[in-house]
């Protein structure tokens, strides 16, 4: 982000990836494109010389990224009213539960705040009647027993912290988080063992 986005000296806000850096117009609109007003969450658009033509061999991605100078992203973030850019996550990660917006990585990195949590991920998962709640898959620091106890404790410290419809219904404890290639966070995976265990009548 730091292109077009960027703290300067004498002018950082804790928590923000700072203003539009001079040269690019930054916007945050909603899923028609229209501006949104400060202080609410939307997609970033940015506008500038050096954008990039389009994604190699992906049409469709490109489709929905690029329009000539502008640069649709898929990353959401609020702009408060001194211009100051605040990250809220991707999209295409962001949960609607119970008609209000979940950001995984708000809850992780609350439960990552908390001593018995070493590493965490959290996705969608579907309840008995089909409805969308946030899960947790969380790998126990070392001396902490992964049991009922730890699991109702956490999921009591993100109800205290954010808001509650932001905690984890259910918390899953696991040696270790799947990753890709890239050694990034395989979210795909750990969805993908709801239709597992559906399927095996789990």
């Amino acid at each position: 982000f730091h292109i077009y986005i960027s703290n300067r000296p004498g002018g950082v806000r804790p928590g923000s990836l700072g203003q539009a850096v001079p040269g690019y117009d930054c916007r945050v609109v909603n899923e028609h494109g229209d501006e949104l007003a400060d202080g609410e969450v939307g997609r970033l658009h940015v506008r500038g010389e050096s954008a990039a033509l389009c994604y190699w061999q992906e049409h469709e991605a490109t489709k929905q990224t690029f329009a000539g100078d502008l640069v649709m992203t898929g990353d959401l973030f609020r702009r408060d009213d001194d211009g100051y850019f605040f990250y809220e996550g991707r999209a295409d990660d962001l949960l609607k539960v119970g008609g209000r917006w979940v950001a995984p990585h708000k809850v992780e990195g609350c439960l990552l705040e908390h001593d018995a949590v070493a590493m965490v991920a959290v996705v969608g998962w579907h309840d008995d009647e089909g409805l969308l709640k946030p899960k947790a898959f969380v790998v126990p620091a070392p001396g902490h027993a992964p049991d009922e106890a730890l699991a109702g404790e956490l999921q009591t410290w993100v109800k205290q912290r954010l808001a509650p419809h932001a905690y984890p219904r259910w918390v899953e404890f696991m040696d270790d988080l799947p990753r890709n290639d890239r050694g990034k966070l395989n979210r795909k995976a750990l969805s993908a063992r709801q239709q597992a265990s559906d399927e095996h009548g789990n």
